[in-house]
């Protein structure tokens, strides 16, 4: 920072010697002079852009909404924080492209950091069909995903009754885990509920189709 200060005053100064040359010479000066302002008017923005992310930084940095290593939303991006800088963050999203985001961008929305809490819940869906056994369902799969490994006994895991569409009802499933097993349970978890239903025997829900002939 301070050697960038240093280049920015040290060619100001340069033009302001070549400008000053010029005119002792007698040479008009004044579009030039124009010129300079104009552009020092474009640097001026961009400095305002500059300072802005600075001292975003350094409240990112005083005030730790996250650290590296969290799993956040922030910026609009979703990711792990690999570095917080004093103009821009680095995150790495889930299939690893590395994002810098400026931190005005980050303190200026919503930021979510998934890895606050020692624990997450994992909210799945299980879609019924209308002739099964909705009360023998919840409590089956309640017992297999109980047994899925890195699944937290403590909270148990739920299965609710969530909605009905025309095919049956839908089931709330959510078991709670570690934030880093996060994906392993979610994926285990809809490989356990498609194979306990089936071996179980429970009918596949089906939309009914109702056809009138005439």
């Amino acid at each position: 920072m301070l050697r960038y200060t240093r280049s920015v005053v040290s060619v100001t100064l340069n033009i302001l010697l070549v400008i000053g040359i010029l005119g002792y010479f007698g040479i008009q000066t004044t579009s030039f002079a124009a010129l300079i302002a104009t552009a020092g008017v474009a640097i001026g923005a961009a400095w305002a852009g500059l300072l802005s992310n600075f001292a975003a930084g350094v409240f990112v940095i005083v005030l730790r909404p996250f650290k590296v290593g969290d799993v956040v939303t922030a910026g609009g991006v979703t990711g792990t924080v690999k570095e917080i800088g004093l103009f821009s963050s680095t995150i790495y999203t889930s299939d690893n492209i590395a994002t810098m985001v400026g931190n005005t961008k980050i303190l200026g929305d919503t930021i979510q950091n998934f890895s606050h809490s020692s624990y997450r819940r994992v909210d799945l869906k299980c879609q019924l069909s209308s002739a099964a056994d909705q009360n023998a369902a919840m409590k089956l799969l309640r017992e297999k995903i109980a047994s899925i490994p890195n699944v937290l006994q403590e909270p148990a895991v739920e299965v609710n009754i969530l909605e009905f569409n025309l095919v049956g009802p839908v089931l709330a499933v959510r078991p709670y885990c570690n934030n880093n097993h996060y994906w392993q349970v979610y994926f285990e978890s809809n490989r356990v509920m498609s194979e306990a239903l089936t071996s179980a025997g429970f009918p596949s829900p089906v939309a009914a189709q109702n056809i009138a002939v005439k």
